[in-house]
């Protein structure tokens, strides 16, 4: 007699299976609100007593410090990144409770600028619009914000002049910085590329694009505007002209993506530093690491520029930026805009700055601040 094949077990219905995981998620969801305004409370009550000591509400040192707690204790399946956005985002919102942060960013929304700034402060900072980086600078430090981010640098065009002079004279300083992944994208307010009059975005975007809109959109009228998202806001008022910008202008200007990551080089990074007064938010701790930024200038004489680069070698600090600005004297002396790697804490750092110091006609620590490794 020949056995009959094992009966395969049954299963519970598709739709009530998923409507009994739904309860358990709706469930999870109540608990979860219930510990997040339990957090909220608590973060209250440290407001409180930050406003009596008078300490600092937002401590970006210590928003680092639970985000690797969190990602070293998660075991998954939760990714290290979301959990980081997460948590990012918790924090942000209970800051909002114990003293919304205003910071200052060029405006107008959906620029790139906006972006770092919700990446750094999250989505529960009160943001300021400013026309130009000068704006942000000044906001900063007249106190409307208490937070600027200006973009100092791209990996194809390189540095944002504007910002480098900007920071020569202002009294503010640099406590962090963001390095966004930065993708153009053509868009207008139809979904077509044909009767392109003109491309609107910010004069780092338009050159970042130049090969793509050479071949597609030779024609085409390049305009220089504020930002991208400048751009696109006047894109959505003209059915002849097109911007380029990320796609969150893109959502708030209603417009359609009509070719997609069209800058020429497919890695291409902006790096942008967050500022304030050093009242509002001292020099971050060394967080092992991290990088020094300062202005300096020598005299103009043969070897002088040599000469800034001995007291780094005789004590072992790496240089990983070296810029030049005109001084604008008429005598063509230069500013130099110099990153280190490392903290003014550490004793070779210190040592070197010293030694710097001593040779410069003038010398000015931008500040040190922690950078993702």
């Amino acid at each position: 007699m020949t056995a009959s094949a094992p009966t395969p077990p049954t299963t519970p219905d598709n739709s009530e299976s998923l409507a009994g995981l739904r309860v358990q998620i709706d469930s999870l969801d109540q608990r979860l609100l219930s510990l997040l305004n339990e957090r909220a409370h608590v973060a209250e009550l440290v407001g409180e007593v930050k406003k009596r000591e008078g300490t600092p509400f937002f401590r970006p040192d210590r928003v680092a410090q639970v985000i690797d707690k969190m990602q070293k204790s998660n075991g998954g399946p939760l990714k290290d990144l979301h959990v980081a956005a997460i948590w990012r985002e918790i924090m942000s919102a209970c800051l909002a409770l114990e003293s919304p942060q205003r910071v200052a960013v060029l405006g107008p929304e959906g620029t790139f600028c906006e972006q770092a700034a919700i990446e750094y402060f999250g989505g529960a900072a009160d943001l300021i619009y400013c026309a130009s980086f000068d704006e942000v600078f000044h906001a900063t430090a007249a106190g409307s914000a208490q937070y600027g981010v200006v973009g100092v640098e791209n990996s194809t065009e390189g540095v944002v002049t504007r910002s480098l002079d900007l920071f020569l004279h202002s009294p503010t300083h640099v406590v962090g910085e963001v390095s966004l992944l930065v993708r153009h994208h053509l868009m207008r307010s139809s979904n077509s590329l044909e009767g392109v009059e003109a491309v609107l975005a910010h004069p780092q975007a338009l050159a970042q694009c130049q090969t793509w809109l050479s071949k597609h959109l030779p024609n085409a009228e390049r305009r220089a505007v504020s930002s991208n998202a400048e751009g696109a806001r006047l894109a959505a008022t003209n059915p002849a002209w097109a911007a380029l910008a990320g796609e969150r202008a893109a959502t708030r200007f209603g417009l359609h993506i009509v070719a997609h990551a069209i800058q020429d080089d497919s890695y291409n990074r902006t790096r942008f530093s967050v500022i304030c007064l050093p009242q509002t938010l001292a020099m971050p701790p060394a967080s092992g690491k991290d990088c020094t930024s300062l202005i300096v200038s020598v005299p103009n004489r043969p070897g002088a520029v040599h000469d800034l680069l001995v007291p780094l070698k005789a004590n072992n600090v790496s240089m990983t930026r070296f810029e030049s600005r005109p001084a604008r004297t008429g005598q063509w002396e230069y500013y130099f805009y110099i990153d280190l790697d490392g903290h003014p804490s550490q004793p070779n750092v210190a040592a070197a700055l010293a030694e710097l110091r001593g040779l410069c006609a003038f010398y000015k620590v931008l500040g040190a601040y922690p950078i993702k490794a």
